[in-house]
This record gives C-alpha cells, structure tokens and sequence, in this order.
C-alpha cells in the first residue's frame, strides 16, 4: 500500500471519529494526515511526511485556539448582546419609585428596572437595556 494512502486512510478514520465524538481538535489532526498525504504525493520521504503532519496539525490547533481566543469578547452573559438578545433593547419608562426601581412591561411580561447612573434621580423616558440580571433589566439612558 503507498504512503499517501495509508495517510488518507488515517485522515478519513479520524474525520470519522471526530463525527461520533464531536472533539473539533481530532479535525485540526486531520488537517495534518492530509498534509502529510499530500507531501506523500509530492515524494517526500516518510521524515518529512512525519514533520509536514506534526507542523500542520500543531499548527492547526494553535491557530485555532488564537481564533476562538481573539473572537472571545470576555464578556458575561449578564452583558454580552451575543448570549442575550435584550441587550441593548429600548424601553419606555413612565414612573420610578423612590429607591431609584422601576417595574416595566417588556416582551409580554412585568420587568423589575434598576438605573446603572447613580447621580441623579431618574426621570421618565427611553431607556436601552444594558445588563440584564435574572428578572431584573439594568438601563441606561439612551
């Protein structure tokens, strides 16, 4: 059996793991064995096949964890408008009480309200969605 065979045979079986057990490094692996079944074709020797798949599968996992790392925005989910939809939403706001708190129909429901300013009592008007902690929305005058 040829080189590059065996090194597409490898690479198959591993794509083939990697859909029963949905581990995405057993890809970036994957990446490599074809690699190296590429440099097989090309007629490298079995050395160079064993670096070409080592490098492009490294490489793969590294450059893969610097994506993910880079696209992580590090924010909560209490905050970030990815996980949570009624981040920066608008609602209008009649009345507050007293203790700075609000209660105001949002999507079909009674919402508890709480102001992020401090400074100044708040006043009735639109305000955006900010932060978002269990049934309570933080606001922010938009």
């Amino acid at each position: 059996m040829a080189e590059s065979t065996v090194w597409w045979v490898l690479a198959g079986g591993i794509v083939a793991v990697e859909l029963l057990t949905g581990t995405f490094y057993l890809l970036m692996l994957s990446f490599g064995f074809i690699a190296a079944a590429i440099a097989a074709h090309a007629g490298a020797t079995m050395a160079i096949q064993l670096v070409v798949a080592a490098v492009f599968s490294s490489g793969s996992v590294i450059a893969w964890r610097r994506y993910r790392r880079a696209k992580s925005s590090g924010a909560s989910a209490n905050t970030n408008q990815d996980g949570n939809l009624d981040i920066g939403e608008t609602v209008q706001i009649d009345l507050w009480q007293s203790d700075g708190t609000s209660t105001v129909k949002y999507r079909g429901a009674n919402w508890s309200v709480a102001t992020l300013e401090d400074t100044a009592p708040p006043t009735a008007g639109r305000y955006r969605i900010v932060q978002v902690v269990g049934s309570r929305l933080i606001v922010k005058r938009s």
